[in-house]
This record gives C-alpha cells, structure tokens and sequence, in this order.
C-alpha cells in the first residue's frame, strides 16, 4: 500500500497532517486538543471530560439533536474521548463525507456552552462517576494513581470527584475552554483516502479564524510516592491488588521494550501472569501494562481472587514481576514481538487507526513516526535491551493497593 506523508500549519498555529493512501476506501479524521486531566486547576478537575460532553450540545450554528443527526446522515463511526493529557473527537467517514466530518467537528469545537445545558449534563456526569465507583478495578486504578503521583496533576480522576463536578460553575468551564481550545494547542489529524489540499481548505474553513492564546503544558516533575495500603468494601465479595511503578515517558525510547517486557508478563493470554496465576485457578484476572505519558511514564499491574487467596496470588504476583529479568528469554521476547506486530499491522491498516497514531505522536513527539518505522524498532527490542531497562526501572520502586471484603 503506497502511503504519503502530508503536514502544515495554519498561521493561527493549528497543525494539519495526514497520511494518504489511494488505496484506502474509507477517510479518517480527528481534532486532537493537548488537553487533559494533569492541565488542569485542582478546584475544576474533571472539567476537560465533562468539557467534551458539552461539546455534543450544540452550537451557534447547530443544535445538539442536530449535531448527531448530520453525523448519522453522512454514516459516520464518531465519538470522543478524554483521557489525562489530551482530548479527541473523531470521525470515519467515507471520503466523499470527508468535508462534512471535518465541518460537524470543526463546529463542535466552538461550542454554544449554555447554562441550562450545564446544568442538566452536571447529572450525567455524576452518574458517570457513580457508575466507575461501582467497578472495583477502575476504583482501585484511580486511587493508585492518586496515591502515587501525590499532589501532582496526573494523580486527579479524569471524571472528577462528586465535590468536584458539584462545584464547578459553567464560567470556570467557559474560561478553561477559551485558555486550552487554542489552535496552537490542536493537532487536525487525518488518513486513509485524502486530498491534502482540500483537507487544509476544509479546516481553513471551519478553524482558521480561531485565536491563538499561548495554551502549554506544565511539566513539573511528578514525585512518585511507594507503599502498601489496604481498603475495604463490605458489598464486595472479590479482591484485588493493583501496583504501580515507575516507567518510560513516551518520548523514552525504552518504550518500545517496555511495550514488549509488559505483554510478556502480562498480557491477557499467554502471558507468565497468565501461566503463573489464571491458568492454574489462583486469580481470575492477572495483567501488566506500560502506560507512557508526556514526559514521564509507569507500568500499572492487576489482580482479582477469592479472598481466601490473596496471600498467595499477591505473593505469585510480586515474584513473577521480581523475577522478570532472569526469567525472561529469548524465545519469549521473539514471540512477543511477533504478536505485537501483528497487532500494530491490523490497527494500521485502518484509517482511523492511522489517524489516531499520527494525532498522539505529533502530540506527544512533534514528529511523524510511519507504520514501518513503528515497526522496525518493535522487533529491533532484544533481550539485553529489556534486563538493562529493568535494571535502571525495577519493579520493586513500587506502590501497592489492596482493596476487597471487610469492614
């Protein structure tokens, strides 16, 4: 498949880039807005995922029924999502609906933000937030990072606290949108069938107006914390151990043996997690994932059993991470690698797969990295990278959280 790499940036600041292919049959598209959890004041945390529910509320030119109406008419696979350091909105189209995707989002992002909309999306929200507390796994997830990061603003809960969203008022929200939704501070993103000139045009069309307001990212070091802590639930009749520890950034390029080392240990099939603790019975869930961040990163492990076992599948859990480095072999990273190939291949060769890869890179890395590329430093990763990777990021620098049954 013949792939070209386009990119520009309009006068106001805003980035456009794509990869195109005249092979693709499908057109991707996505505004990607370097905003997220750690960007914000802790008085409004929350603000850039409830931010992006308003932004399906309507706007000057548009009503909320009909933003999603125009968006089932032309067949688009839309959504959004936020996450701690940056917000998306999306669409897959076919290429003829390409300019109407872009005029539908474009739009969306200038959001009409009214106060009776506010108001009545405040309940969603604390529904949402009500819903996570009620899954242990998201619970315990959000607390270790809290517990982890401490003061610093990759500890807060994208949804927010209850007090949080109580409390904030839509001019905190307006001043927020108006500081963070800057085109210096927005990736246009697209791939698959595209005219690069007439993507430019199209988003000239609908962004090129917007004003630039100097929007950055704070990047104080993050101060990781270590420990053991215990919580308890009396409805829960499960338990669950999650841990955190230091990992690579995503400008790391330790990140590529860090993608490997974590699916060796613990992915969700196949892995020594899963030969150790799932497939013998011990845990019903055992995993391990990189979680690479702008400018700093961790790896997060989790574990759910019967109560009667936590001693043992916490034990279990902690040796196959201590033993990682001597227990890891070639054959294991080989296999790995493979698979992760196959699996890197599959998502580029959708168009919005490619889309979102190249609006998170430029993102975090201000540079086009291609598929091949990607690939080739995957399976580049050797064994002696990942034991001189543990050896500067052990798990042992790590923050443990028990959480299950009691009063």
């Amino acid at each position: 498949m013949s792939v070209k790499f386009h990119q520009t940036t309009l006068p106001n600041g805003l980035t456009i880039l794509a990869e195109s292919s005249e092979d693709a049959r499908t057109s991707a598209v996505g505004f990607f807005v370097k905003t997220g959890a750690r960007d914000e004041p802790l008085p409004v945390m929350g603000v850039s995922h409830f931010l992006e529910h308003m932004m399906f509320k309507g706007t000057a030119r548009r009503t909320a029924d009909d933003v999603n109406r125009e968006f089932d008419e032309i067949g688009a696979d839309y959504n959004a999502y936020t996450s701690h350091e940056k917000t998306v909105y999306y669409a897959h189209v076919l290429p003829e609906y390409l300019p109407k995707a872009i005029d539908l989002l474009g739009d969306m992002l200038r959001p009409a933000l009214r106060e009776d909309d506010f108001s009545m999306e405040k309940n969603v929200i604390l529904e949402e937030i009500s819903m996570y507390e009620d899954r242990p796994q998201w619970r315990l997830q959000d607390t270790l990072l809290e517990r982890y990061f401490g003061d610093h603003a990759l500890g807060y809960r994208v949804l927010g606290t209850v007090d949080s969203i109580k409390a904030l008022q839509a001019s905190q929200m307006r001043q927020y949108f108006e500081q963070r939704y800057s085109p210096d501070n927005i990736v246009v993103s697209a791939a698959g069938q595209i005219d690069f000139d007439k993507l430019v045009k199209e988003v000239q069309k609908v962004a090129g107006h917007w004003q630039p307001t100097g929007a950055n990212r704070n990047y104080i070091k993050p101060m990781s914390h270590t420990g053991d802590h215990q919580m308890v639930d009396k409805a829960l009749n499960r338990h669950y151990i999650g841990l955190i520890c230091p990992g690579p950034s995503l400008q790391d390029e330790n990140r590529y043996a860090a993608s490997v080392l974590s699916d060796v240990i613990g992915d969700s099939d196949g892995s020594k997690m899963y030969w150790s603790l799932v497939d013998p019975g011990h845990a019903d869930e055992a995993d391990l994932s990189h979680m690479g961040m702008d400018q700093t990163g961790c790896y997060l492990a989790y574990a759910s059993c019967d109560p009667d076992r936590k001693e043992k599948v916490r034990q279990m859990l902690m040796e196959v991470l201590d033993t990682a480095s001597s227990q890891t072999t070639d054959q294991d990273v080989q296999r790995t690698k493979n698979k992760l190939a196959t699996q890197v291949t599959l998502h580029g060769e959708s168009s919005s797969g490619r889309m979102r890869a190249l609006g998170s890179q430029w993102l975090n890395l201000g540079k086009y990295t291609s598929l091949a590329d990607v690939l080739q430093k995957m399976m580049a990763v050797t064994l002696d990278d990942i034991q001189k990777h543990l050896a500067t990021k052990p798990f042992t620098q790590r923050c443990v959280i028990e959480l299950g049954p009691g009063e």
